[in-house]
């Protein structure tokens, strides 16, 4: 008998969540290679959206440079991989370019292709590679550091979600943006985003000082939260959007009971940035003297 929905999800998550956890902790090639599965799959899924909604995107390329970003960003942070990123960037720029002439005539759109590839690579892995840059900060000085400093943003996020749903169904009253994601309001995103702050200022007391020497002031830590929960909720809206110029309402059926990759990371293409600009800034974090 097929499992029902929540016991797939229950099931995906018991198994999933240690293998990133571990994956996080170890660093290093682990790090790197499940980053750059999950950008793969997910530029994969973009480019078949993309595809849904009229566009003609080389799906190949947007996987491959995807699945290399990570490993691009490990080499380059390592110093094993020489040639600066930006530069890399422009290669593959060029080589896209290329790549019009002769797979895609006028009226297949070739502006169109290379432009939603090139989005596709930037959107999927060009932002989960900052998750390999959380984990190796310079403010990390241990892969207990390292760790909990890359976990902050997944918590937040699903912190978000998981506070929005149910203060969605308790007090949802009036529609976030009903052209885009119908089911979403205006209370149930307040709602996330005050859980986050909560939780933001609770991290950094219980998981960032003791395990990562590190700490923000109060009001910081609440607006890092804030910031962070912002970031998530319209990443969430944007992949949306997304799927809803295709007029699909999952981006593939990877994931048993969840969807594909785009659906579950979606949040965490705008919220792993964000968290890596933040804690970037002057005074955000601030090293604990022991």
């Amino acid at each position: 008998m097929p499992l029902p929905n929540l016991a797939k999800r229950i099931l995906f998550a018991v198994v999933a969540i240690p293998v990133v956890i571990a994956a996080v902790w170890i660093g290093g090639d682990a790090l790197a290679l499940l980053l750059a599965v999950a950008s793969a799959l997910a530029a994969w899924e973009l480019a078949r959206l993309a595809r849904a909604a009229g566009y003609a995107p080389f799906a190949g390329a947007a996987t491959a440079s995807a699945g290399l970003l990570p490993i691009a960003v490990r080499g380059y942070v390592t110093g094993a991989f020489a040639p600066p990123l930006l530069s890399l960037g422009f290669m593959v720029l060029l080589a896209l370019v290329a790549a019009m002439l002769f797979r895609r005539a006028p009226d297949q759109r070739p502006l169109g292709a290379a432009a939603v590839t090139l989005f596709a690579v930037l959107y999927t892995g060009g932002t989960l590679s900052f998750a390999y840059g959380l984990r190796y900060h310079m403010y990390t000085i241990s892969a207990a550091a390292g760790t909990a400093l890359l976990v902050f943003p997944l918590v937040i996020t699903w912190v978000t979600d998981t506070a929005a749903f149910f203060a969605g169904r308790a007090f949802g009253r009036r529609k976030l943006m009903p052209t885009v994601s119908p089911q979403k309001t205006v209370e149930g995103a307040l709602g996330g985003l005050v859980a986050a702050m909560l939780v933001a200022w609770g991290y950094m007391l219980w998981v960032l000082v003791p395990a990562a020497s590190l700490a923000m002031r109060p009001v910081v830590a609440v607006l890092v939260g804030a910031a962070i929960s912002i970031a998530a909720q319209v990443g969430d809206l944007a992949e949306s959007l997304l799927k809803r110029e295709a007029g699909m309402k999952d981006s593939s059926q990877l994931i048993p009971g969840h969807g594909g990759v785009l659906d579950r990371l979606d949040s965490l293409f705008f919220a792993i940035p964000a968290a890596f600009f933040l804690f970037t800034l002057p005074s955000v974090l601030i090293p604990v003297v022991r």
